[in-house]
């Protein structure tokens, strides 16, 4: 079993006074300007490139990935071997590269993190609580107090 490697990417400038570097990619000499250098190798910009999608890496980021003799952007590492959950809503699978909202341990779709009674969405900035492992609004939260023989306190 291959275990994935996260890897920083460099971009260099080449000193005109040294030795052109071999490309691990091509195999020719790099004679460009810049170079990259990953996986303790050098690279021309070109030929550092996402095995499944093609995209050029120094471009998209500084990170590259690696498994199973794979290079790989972030989005086609999490889409090929990223470990996916379960909504706590729904109880439906989250692909690995979709964005989630996150409450303590549990993990919804965006569309899935809503009150759980009312069904109110939820925008940045509101105010949610999270009880017996159910999302509520402020309003239902202290609804629910109140018949519980609490009064939640205001500040």
């Amino acid at each position: 079993m291959s275990v994935p490697l996260k890897e920083g990417i460099q971009m260099l400038s080449v000193q005109p006074d040294t030795k052109p570097k071999g490309c691990a990619g091509c195999n020719r000499k790099i004679k460009d300007r810049y170079l990259l250098k990953a996986l303790d190798k050098y690279w021309h910009e070109d030929c550092l490139k996402c095995a499944c999608c093609d995209c050029r890496l120094g471009e998209v980021g500084s990170t590259l990935y690696t498994k199973a003799n794979l290079i790989l952007c972030r989005r086609d590492y999490l889409r090929l071997f990223g470990v996916t959950g379960n909504c706590a809503a729904c109880s439906k699978l989250i692909p690995a590269f979709e964005m989630v909202m996150r409450a303590k341990e549990n993990v919804y779709h965006l569309d899935c993190f809503a009150c759980q009674l009312c069904n109110q969405r939820f925008c940045v900035g509101d105010k949610f609580f999270l009880k017996n492992n159910m999302i509520l609004c402020q309003t239902d939260y202290e609804e629910g107090l109140m018949k519980e023989g609490y009064s939640p306190q205001v500040r």
